[in-house]
């Protein structure tokens, strides 16, 4: 069969899905027809040598990694409103373009984070619980077709993209050596789902599940509507600016001493 150029299936977006900061599904498909077709170019130029196709010399955690920066970068150069967090290792990957000094935060709110996995559903683990956009890529490698220059080129099978709250997470558990992780729990990742962008197969799911979903807020007062009128960036900046509340932010309830 040869090298193939996998292509992106325009018809399998959801045209319901809730896209934020102007993104358009034209977005999407150009962000992930880039990787389809880097890979379609590497992979050429690998076999054309006899060498071991790209998708097979990566491990999963690695080849995760790339792809997330692919897509962020792909992402960004596509998006109208969108850019690359250029400070390393802030959060999150994609922010509002001139919101934050020179477009560098360690950790900001307004923009969205990228992950990739090969786990079904889109279920990943994150450094950290906090409220944000996250956005969550599912690909499929081929690694059991013999010969191996006859498998299936690698292909994006769902892409889902939620807002999240910090109380949809929850903490990994994890020994003397290990790296703290949280993931989304059981109705943080059927929220995630609920926004599903791009699916080329069909997940399940129940009316209970999602009206349990609508019942979970977050904790504090009910955030404000701000309409936004004149330039939008101006009142972004004052949205970030803006301080805490006169008798300052809601405190936890104390347990009572049983």
């Amino acid at each position: 069969m040869g090298v193939t150029r996998n292509k992106v299936d325009r018809d399998k977006f959801n045209a319901e899905a809730a896209l934020p900061y102007e993104l358009r599904f034209e977005d999407f498909a150009l962000a992930m027809q880039d990787v389809y077709d880097f890979f379609y170019d590497v992979n050429r130029l690998l076999i054309s040598k006899g060498l071991t196709r790209f998708d097979d010399m990566l491990r999963p955690a690695n080849m995760s990694g790339m792809l997330s920066d692919m897509l962020t970068a792909s992402l960004a150069k596509h998006s109208r409103t969108l850019t690359q967090n250029t400070f390393f290792n802030g959060h999150p990957d994609l922010i509002v373009n001139d919101v934050y000094p020179h477009n560098s935060v360690k950790a900001g709110t307004e923009g969205i984070e990228i992950k990739s996995t090969r786990k079904r559903g889109g279920a990943v683990d994150t450094h950290g619980a906090r409220d944000q956009w996250m956005c969550s890529f599912v690909y499929r490698v081929d690694c059991e077709t013999e010969p191996a220059n006859d498998r299936a080129a690698m292909a994006f099978t769902e892409v889902y993209l939620g807002q999240v709250i910090e109380a949809d997470f929850r903490n990994n558990p994890r020994g003397r050596l290990g790296t703290r992780t949280s993931t989304l729990d059981r109705l943080g990742i059927a929220k995630l789902r609920q926004n599903w962008v791009y699916r080329l197969i069909a997940l399940g799911g129940n009316q209970t599940m999602k009206s349990k979903i609508k019942s979970r807020k977050p904790p504090g007062p009910e955030p404000e509507t701000l309409r936004i009128e004149g330039d939008w960036k101006d009142a972004m900046r004052k949205l970030i600016s803006k301080k805490r509340p006169v008798g300052g932010w809601p405190k936890p309830k104390k347990k009572k001493a049983k």
